[in-house]
């Protein structure tokens, strides 16, 4: 029998929890033991619309009325609009935000989802706008010629910008140093009503597929098979990893990079 020891009793803040990887790893936590604070735009115990500075605040000011968390898993994004206002400057005053609370925990863990899609070629002077944390300049450029964005536009250029904020600020004294494991989960493409698009026309299925294959679990994967790692990452078994983008994809990470980072 697989021990739920390292979920029952922690609190646990999801955002995006009323769909897609979201829902489903909300609903393992809760199978698991543990108590869920979701987030969303709807549908959940705490509304608040991330991609605007009043959204973001407002969930950390409704997180903080509930009493100390565990762990905040930044789930919520999206391909379509808000791209970088959401996928990436959302997820980060969220971790950012709720860290005090975080650092109360015996065992505080953190988690935020990427993409293969940061895997592409991507806009350097967007992406450094992000990581300086210019919201309106990099928002702008975005806009001025979505071209900038790269082969996986704003969505990508939001979630390369995520994964190397996470590198960056996971092994410092205000989060390793405080027993906080932050982490990244880059998920490939799934079953998600975010991914809807993707699947409503043959030919973009056929193209994104080709661009991205998944040959183990195939294309589309399931949310709740990338929800099992973010739920893994974000327990308290979890004592010895952080600072890590693991690629939740089917293979299509290796299959794009190969032994490129070893060589």
């Amino acid at each position: 029998m697989v021990s739920h020891a390292g979920f029952v009793g922690r609190m646990y803040v999801v955002t995006g929890s009323a769909s897609g990887i979201g829902a489903a790893t909300a609903a393992l936590l809760r199978e698991r033991g543990a108590t869920v604070i979701g987030c969303d735009l709807g549908d959940a115990e705490i509304q608040a619309d991330l991609s605007t500075p009043d959204g973001r605040q407002s969930l950390i000011d409704q997180v903080g009325e509930r009493g100390p968390i565990d762990a905040v898993l930044a789930i919520a994004g999206g391909g379509k609009t808000g791209l970088l206002e959401t996928n990436y400057f959302g997820a980060v005053a969220t971790l950012h935000g709720l860290r005090p609370l975080l650092a109360q925990s015996s065992a505080p863990r953190a988690v935020a989802v990427s993409s293969t899609s940061s895997l592409a070629p991507a806009d350097k002077h967007i992406v450094q706008a992000c990581l300086d944390g210019q919201e309106a300049a990099a928002v702008a450029m975005l806009e001025a010629d979505p071209a900038h964005g790269g082969a996986a536009g704003g969505y990508g250029v939001a979630k390369r910008a995520l994964n190397r904020w996470v590198r960056t600020v996971a092994p410092t004294a205000e989060w390793a140093g405080s027993g906080i494991a932050l982490n990244v989960v880059a998920s490939g493409v799934v079953d998600t009503p975010a991914a809807a698009w993707i699947f409503a026309d043959d030919e973009v299925r056929k193209a994104v597929e080709s661009a991205a294959p998944q040959p183990f679990g195939g294309f589309p994967g399931r949310p709740e098979w990338v929800a099992e790692l973010i739920c893994w990452l974000a327990s308290a078994d979890n004592r010895f990893v952080t600072g890590q983008v693991i690629f939740a994809d089917g293979g299509s990470e290796a299959a794009a990079v190969g032994d490129h980072h070893w060589r």
